[in-house]
């Protein structure tokens, strides 16, 4: 295996794992560099609600493509699989491990496989969209999508991507969940997946520390900051950030268990998958097991 990629819900450890399993390589003589495989630990600026790696983490792991992206920018998977790629690349030209760190599925795939995009549309009709979503409300808009697209009521983002894609005559995007979107087997290079998973309970203990932590940090001061910057939508996207520009916590905390489920829930049907249960257990615990693997 050239690449080990290390994914799980958000607040399971991630990157302790990947710190601990490093030094295991390092004690075997290999090089290893985390690579990333984050939408929103890309931006620079959300460092604390992305859950990014901090200096200290990083002193100990070198990690490629967090914080380089100004808040103000959109991002997007097409072009954060050109960096991956490049970057992953390169690590296996020099005899480096990359491993690769993350927890959003389609920039996990984004970074190990290839996607399948849908074309971009002409701003016209992106614009023309944006405007009927002015004059008519994000309902009416809504209702004019074809049945069984699954996309949900309130994901605006969603809604203006289909009936944009509809008017310039493309096939509609994959529905939310759509596991042909969000993985493949086809890695570009031989990938172990490590798959961390944890007990419902414990990793909701374990989000409930997490979030009390980022509030002490120094969160809700990084998301004004962002938002007063003109944090792009793709930035405000991430967990927490409008909850607790409202001041709302417990939303943050329900919509963050909220995801982590669906995240664990992926996981477990993932196909080709090491599943590992990290409950109770140490990161050089999991660690080990990885390190077994290969």
């Amino acid at each position: 295996m050239r690449v080990i990629a290390v994914f799980g819900p958000t607040g399971i450890g991630k990157t302790a794992v990947a710190i601990a399993l490093a030094e295991r390589l390092r004690a075997r003589g290999e090089d290893p560099v985390a690579v990333s495989a984050d939408a929103i630990q890309v931006y620079r600026g959300l460092e604390i609600l992305s859950g990014a790696a901090t200096a200290e983490e990083q002193t100990r792991l070198e990690h490629r493509l967090i914080g380089f992206l100004p808040v103000t920018e959109t991002s997007s998977a097409g072009a954060y699989a050109t960096l991956a790629h490049s970057e992953i690349d390169a690590l296996i030209e020099q005899g480096r491990r990359p491993i690769v760190v993350g927890g959003t599925g389609l920039y996990l795939r984004a970074a190990l496989a290839e996607l399948d995009l849908r074309p971009p549309v002409d701003p016209e009709i992106r614009s023309h969209w944006q405007r009927e979503l002015e004059r008519h409300g994000l309902a009416a808009l809504h209702a004019r999508l074809p049945s069984g697209t699954g996309i949900a009521p309130t994901d605006t983002q969603r809604i203006l991507r289909a009936l944009e894609l509809q008017d310039a005559g493309h096939a509609p995007p994959p529905a939310p969940g759509d596991p042909s979107q969000l993985w493949t087997s086809d890695t570009r290079h031989p990938t172990l997946l490590a798959a961390l998973v944890m007990d419902r309970d414990a990793l909701y203990e374990r989000i409930e520390r997490r979030i009390d932590a980022m509030l002490e940090a120094g969160a809700q001061r990084e998301a004004e900051q962002a938002a007063a910057r003109g944090a792009s939508r793709t930035a405000r996207a991430a967990l927490g950030f409008e909850e607790i520009l409202h001041g709302d916590v417990q939303a943050m905390r329900t919509r963050t268990r909220r995801y982590a489920k669906r995240q664990l829930t992926w996981l477990r049907k993932l196909p080709g998958a090491h599943l590992i249960d990290t409950t109770g257990r140490t990161p050089e615990d999991v660690a080990a097991d990885i390190h077994g693997m290969i």
